[in-house]
């Protein structure tokens, strides 16, 4: 592995829906684990974090074809997990240009998935429960979830987990526009409602998701261009353990 690799650049950071790209391979290599690996000068991959699964898809020339099964970032650079579909291919030079393909289907099931959760937080402030305080989010498809630091009462969850359920599917029948942008701090902390997290530094300038008219959020993640792209929204429980309330849902 090459120790002075330049920051990979997020090309999903900017466009979300491109499924196809270019770029440079700067180094190939077979990790700790045994797992061949590349690293690209830029990527369409969006790998695995913030709540979000990786992409999966191909990298490809002429010479090759690497099928990538699994995506992660470390210390800005994305490493692409996977295998050559040729072992001749194994020992590819630095500086081919490749191909980019990103599987469409689980990208679009992804996004939506995390476009879901963002849009619950908004739920959980329109049913009344403002003294929540979102945590993290699980955007996988074996069971999706969104947490929040802050407990309800167990005489509530039915009926909460209804109107949940309700307020959603209202927003997503009503649609409006999901915006990416990335701005300076204070810029960024207007968007949000006026605050961001602890963990954002105030000289960065952050990344922010906006459903419709809610309060924009910090995210690196892929989402739906428009809320009406989750189709409908299940609620399938809510539950509040140990000062936490989870709220548990799918997508249609």
């Amino acid at each position: 592995m090459d120790e002075n690799l330049s920051p990979t650049k997020l090309e999903y950071y900017d466009d979300m829906f491109k499924l196809q790209s270019t770029a440079t391979l700067l180094s190939s290599f077979l990790n700790d684990d045994g797992r061949q690996t590349l690293v690209l000068d830029s990527t369409i991959f969006h790998p695995q974090g913030g709540g979000q699964p990786s992409d999966k898809g191909s990298i490809s020339n002429p010479q090759f074809n690497f099928i990538v099964e699994d995506v992660r970032a470390k210390d800005k650079i994305v490493y692409h997990y996977g295998h050559f579909e040729s072992s001749i291919a194994e020992n590819i030079e630095k500086g081919a240009q490749v191909l980019l393909s990103v599987d469409g289907d689980r990208r679009r099931l992804n996004s939506r998935l995390h476009s879901a959760g963002h849009l619950l937080d908004s739920c959980v402030r329109n049913v009344g429960w403002h003294h929540l305080e979102p945590t993290k989010g699980y955007h996988f498809s074996d069971g999706p979830f969104v947490e929040y630091k802050g407990v309800v009462p167990q005489n509530e969850l039915q009926s909460k987990k209804n109107e949940l359920e309700l307020e959603a599917n209202k927003l997503i029948l009503e649609g409006g526009k999901v915006s990416v942008s990335t701005l300076p701090y204070d810029k960024a902390c207007e968007l949000c409602g006026g605050s961001l997290p602890d963990y954002i530094p105030k000289d960065s300038s952050p990344r922010i998701v906006k459903l419709g008219e809610s309060p924009g959020c910090p995210c690196g993640g892929t989402h739906v261009g428009n809320i009406n792209e989750l189709l409908s929204l299940k609620v399938s429980q809510v539950r509040t353990k140990k000062g936490m309330t989870k709220v548990f849902y799918s997508v249609g």
